[in-house]
């Protein structure tokens, strides 16, 4: 087993039952009387390391007794856990060999905050966006058939939020046929990061309220338990019987069972005892089945429990003992969030023209999409965790003539790039898309670093690609793709955080589309910069000239269609260009920057830095940067080895 990043005196304190446990072998030589003290054990360690040093909360909590009964059930790590998006993973991952180094969680090379299987063997399957766990866990349920494995048991863990995409149907719809030993485990909690919408919410409520189908259901489940006595037949014969009184009593038929799942449930998920005999009892039966498990997001913290679950999905450093949320008060304004300038700006736009439609899958707090929800609820739409319907919903909005601001976060654009590409840019229509995260996300790390949006929208006929390097850029951009004029598939990306202007409500200017600008004029060398990642650049500027090193620095805005007139001001006067993105290399601004050099038949040494050609760990974004060697002192590193330090090296 692979132990990363151990960090001695920085260990937290865990209670009798935890302290003893490094795997879940060691779990397995409890009781079950023990285990509903293990769990509150398990609550509190975990509590204790995320109110100081921060992290996804609530989804773990919600899931601590469902970790302990699977990893006490079932013998992992030859058994299979998939974790569906892995915010619940905390608890998995101190019961897995991480207990000590849980504190390193989401940190500078620490452990990452999802399941990843290059750190632990119980980290099955690699995960982050949402619900690829059915597909994931049937791909192993049908490899371990085709094997010979007949006894391994593969469990798939999904939120009630996650099953809401297409992808989870997907699998269900094959799984239902297959024949394999799968088992999902459906965790409903109606959340996701924002409270879930749409037709399966009202479903699953149903299903929970129905009073029914709960007693009929624990009538089912006293005869399972006695399904040992029924010797070798005994799934023939419990299925017999429970269809046979589900026939009879039941008012609805179940969507589970109609895609061929047995259907168990619904159970409460915060009794260990019953959860750990219910699993025990599934593991007897062959074949594709779902258990549909009651939970409460944040359980067992007061203060979780009573308030904002949004707030406490991740809620930060905060005060174990009073609930309190640690936030640093600045003693002077700062610049807002890019995400709340979009949020403002898309109100203020829609006050004015009545065409403009606002589109989220699942993150209307996330993107700032919930301030128009709340100032026009007719217009702004949380379509649930499904990007590739938002990008075709939103293609049909704009088939009406109106224009959709379709926001997604960059690296689950991914997700709905065929959509994208048949929906809306082969139609030519006018969908504005606005990319959240771009760039390097942070402590989420690579499943959710937006690393690939410009060069794979660059590539796309009839799209325009942006991004802006200051508020007053992404609210004139968002601006000028509004325009009727326009009327062509747009792309605005931005990163995570902050901006840079404090006085950030400038008036409105149209943007003439595929033109850059000069920021600062220079003999030496030329920065061309694409987004946020520019004012590094303005930086760099700065400490060059201190050195008698003059630069020059272009704002490219958009990537496509790129500003010719501006790339041929540089490529005639600068032998030495500089390309700065927040974004891969290859493929990227800097490729575009070549590929005008070249088929232009001019000659100059040009550095790209970006992204390089790998997945990049988590971390917080200033790490990153210098990991990525485009932060501030990277960028003057690499104009002082192309220019040569020319004078006023001695200064200070």
């Amino acid at each position: 087993m692979n132990i990363l990043y151990s960090t001695p005196g920085m260990e937290f304190k865990a209670g009798k039952l935890l302290d003893k446990i490094e795997y879940p072998a060691d779990l397995r030589k409890l009781k079950e009387e023990q285990l509903p003290e293990l769990s509150q054990e398990l609550r509190q360690f975990i509590i204790d390391v995320v109110s100081q040093k921060g992290g996804h909360f609530g989804a773990s909590l919600g899931v601590v007794e469902l970790t302990v009964a699977l990893h006490y059930v079932f013998n992992t790590p030859y058994d299979q856990l998939v974790w569906d998006v892995g915010h619940q993973a905390y608890g998995h991952k101190i019961l897995t060999g991480r207990r000590k180094n849980f504190h390193t969680n989401r940190v500078y090379k620490g452990i990452s905050g999802f399941p990843k299987r290059s750190e632990s063997e119980y980290d099955t399957f690699g995960v982050g966006h949402s619900s690829t766990s059915i597909g994931g866990a049937l791909g192993m349920a049908v490899a371990s058939n085709y094997k010979g494995e007949k006894d391994r048991q593969h469990i798939a863990i999904i939120g009630d939020g996650a099953m809401t995409a297409g992808q989870a149907f997907e699998a269900l719809n094959h799984g239902g046929i297959t024949n394999s030993n799968l088992l999902v485990v459906l965790n409903d909690n109606c959340m996701s990061i924002d409270p879930n919408v749409g037709a399966l919410k009202e479903y699953l409520t149903d299903i929970t309220t129905s009073h029914t189908y709960n007693r009929v259901k624990d009538e089912v489940w006293n005869l399972l338990g006695k399904i040992s006595k029924f010797g070798p037949n005994a799934q023939e014969i419990a299925s017999k019987i429970e269809n046979g009184i589900k026939s009879s009593l039941l008012k609805q038929s179940n969507m589970f069972e109609s895609l061929k799942f047995r259907y168990f449930g619904p159970v409460d998920g915060h009794d260990v005892e019953r959860l750990t005999k219910v699993l025990q009892d599934l593991k007897d039966i062959p074949g594709p089945k779902i258990l549909h498990i009651l939970t409460q997001k944040g359980k067992g913290y007061k203060f979780s429990e009573e308030g904002n679950q949004t707030v406490w999905h991740s809620p930060g450093l905060f005060n174990k003992d009073t609930g309190e949320i640690i936030k640093i008060v600045p003693k002077e304004p700062q610049p807002p969030k890019y995400q709340d300038v979009f949020g403002y700006t898309i109100v203020e736009l829609a006050e004015k023209n009545s065409k403009i439609m606002g589109i989220t899958p699942a993150m209307p707090s996330g993107c700032s999409l919930n301030i128009m929800m709340k100032a026009m609820p007719d217009r702004a739409f949380d379509v649930g965790i499904a990007e590739q319907h938002a990008v075709t919903f939103s293609a049909g909005l704009a088939t009406q003539g109106l224009i959709p601001f379709c926001n997604i976060y960059s690296s689950f654009m991914q997700r709905a790039y065929d959509q994208v590409i048949h929906d809306v840019a082969l139609q030519n229509l006018h969908v504005v898309f606005c990319l959240d995260r771009g760039g390097l996300a942070g402590a989420d790390g690579p499943t959710h670093h937006g690393a690939f949006d410009l060069a794979y929208f660059r590539c796309i006929p009839n799209m325009i690609v942006s991004a802006p390097m200051n508020e007053e850029e992404l609210r004139n951009l968002m601006y000028t793709s509004q325009l009727p004029e326009t009327n062509a598939p747009f792309s605005i990306r931005y990163p995570r955080g902050n901006g840079v202007m404090i006085d950030w409500k400038t008036p409105f200017q149209k943007i003439k589309i595929g033109e850059g600008r000069r920021v600062q004029t220079g003999d030496d060398i030329a920065f061309l910069t694409i987004g946020h990642i520019g004012n590094n650049a303005v930086a760099a500027c700065k400490v060059l000239e201190a050195q008698g090193i003059k630069a020059a620095h272009y704002d490219m805005r958009f990537v496509k269609p790129i500003d010719e007139e501006l790339l041929h001001e540089v490529f005639s006067k600068y032998s030495k260009v500089i390309t700065v993105e927040d974004g891969c290399i290859m493929g990227g601004m800097g490729s575009a920057v070549l590929e005008f050099m070249v088929d232009n038949n001019y000659n100059a040494q040009v550095k790209r830095l970006g992204i390089p050609d790998k997945f990049i760990e988590h971390g917080e974004q200033k790490e990153l940067y210098i990991e990525c060697n485009y932060d501030v002192d990277s960028i003057v590193k690499t104009a002082v080895e192309m220019v040569g330090v020319k004078k006023n090296t001695m200064v200070g």
